[in-house]
């Protein structure tokens, strides 16, 4: 069974006056900028070009957790196991953990997660899961609920109704009242990202000019008519000699340049420091991590902050990470109970996620503890 098989400016010329004229050059082919891209792949180009961002959208998933599936019959719950471990996801990864991943990151990227139960359509069995992209298919209010339709990869506006949609599942993160599709977490931050990138750039460019350091070498002929006569035969051989000792001091050799006259050196750029980027770059980072709604700390940002912050910051991340597992469990479940439908059981489903924080469950553990110590006093006392 194949996944998805139905988604079939003029330069101006150098002044006469000017020896040599260096080019600036302007690389300013921003892929965020583009017009022709859809928002899902704007998004994926935002987590290629700023790394910050991939990091905390892949921390979110992996902090997301794991969770075990129950059935209410106990008689079936040995292949309910067996098959949440072994079902096939996209014929390179296994399990449903897998596929759950794979969802949320979908989800978080693109405002919209789309997959597909793979169907043995003469033994009426589930052989895979399937993760597409969102935008293949069109999702449109029906009569008996949400109706399918497949896009056309030609551009025309043609639209396929898909003849089983009980076998698509489809998610919407923070959908707008009113509307069928969700908003990506990443929505306001391409604003951010090109100003970002264009400062990254920016630095750049200012270290191959002035990073790179490179010399001005001036030679002043005197009065004399004689020197002044030769002036032309004296630069070629102080512009040699002083290529030679660059390089050889490439190499580690030390050479020193001795000349007649009165000659000038000085480093192109010296006078001129690099701007100080940390304050710009460390505001537009606020405002994309208030967004991703992950402590600066998780992320390797050593900013400033109190431990009873941090503290507050977790919480903040572990309120997150619920409302990602209340969206998953519905699509779980679905899986789930479509497998036991196809054994033959009409068990219904719950799914337990594991604890987020462990710190949560330490100071859980020491309740319990002092409570039990309480009692034991208390019987004591009773006892006495």
């Amino acid at each position: 069974m194949f996944p998805l098989s139905l988604f079939h400016r003029k330069k101006p010329a150098a002044a006469p006056s000017v020896l040599i004229s260096a080019e600036r050059q302007q690389h300013r082919d921003f892929s965020l900028l583009r017009q022709d891209e859809t928002a899902q792949q704007l998004y994926r180009q935002l987590r290629y070009a700023v790394p910050i961002i991939d990091a905390a959208l892949s921390k979110i998933i992996r902090l997301t957790g794991s969770y075990s599936v129950i059935a209410s019959d106990p008689s079936v719950q040995k292949q309910l196991d067996a098959f949440v471990q072994q079902i096939p996801c996209d014929f390179s990864s296994q399990g449903l953990q897998s596929f759950t991943d794979r969802f949320l990151d979908s989800l978080l990227t693109c405002g919209n997660a789309l997959g597909e139960l793979l169907v043995d359509s003469r033994r009426r069995y589930i052989t895979g899961l399937h993760c597409a992209e969102p935008d293949l298919v069109c999702l449109k209010p029906g009569k008996s609920g949400r109706a399918f339709f497949l896009r056309m990869t030609d551009g025309s506006p043609e639209e396929r109704p898909l003849p089983h949609p009980e076998r698509l599942l489809f998610c919407a993160l923070h959908p707008p009242a009113g509307q069928i599709y969700g908003v990506s977490v990443l929505h306001g931050i391409p604003a951010l990202c090109s100003i970002l990138l264009r400062i990254y750039e920016c630095i750049g460019q200012n270290y191959d000019r002035i990073g790179n350091i490179r010399y001005a070498v001036t030679y002043h002929p005197s009065n004399d008519p004689t020197e002044r006569a030769y002036t032309t035969e004296r630069v070629k051989a102080i512009a040699k000699e002083w290529a030679a000792g660059m390089r050889d001091s490439s190499s580690g050799e030390v050479r020193d340049f001795i000349c007649a006259g009165d000659v000038d050196i000085k480093v192109i750029g010296a006078e001129n420091p690099l701007l100080d980027t940390e304050i710009p770059v460390r505001q537009l980072l606020e405002q994309i991590v208030s967004k991703l709604s992950i402590p600066p700390f998780l992320l390797g940002l050593n900013w400033s902050s109190t431990e009873r912050m941090s503290t507050q910051q977790a919480d903040i991340l572990t309120s997150e990470l619920e409302y990602y597992r209340r969206l998953l469990t519905p699509v779980i479940q679905q899986i789930c109970t479509a497998f036991l439908r196809t054994i033959g059981s009409t068990a219904e489903i719950s799914v337990e996620w594991d604890t987020i924080n462990l710190q949560d469950e330490t100071e859980q553990a020491l309740a319990r503890l002092h409570t039990a110590q309480a009692m034991q006093i208390e019987q004591n006392l009773q006892k006495n």
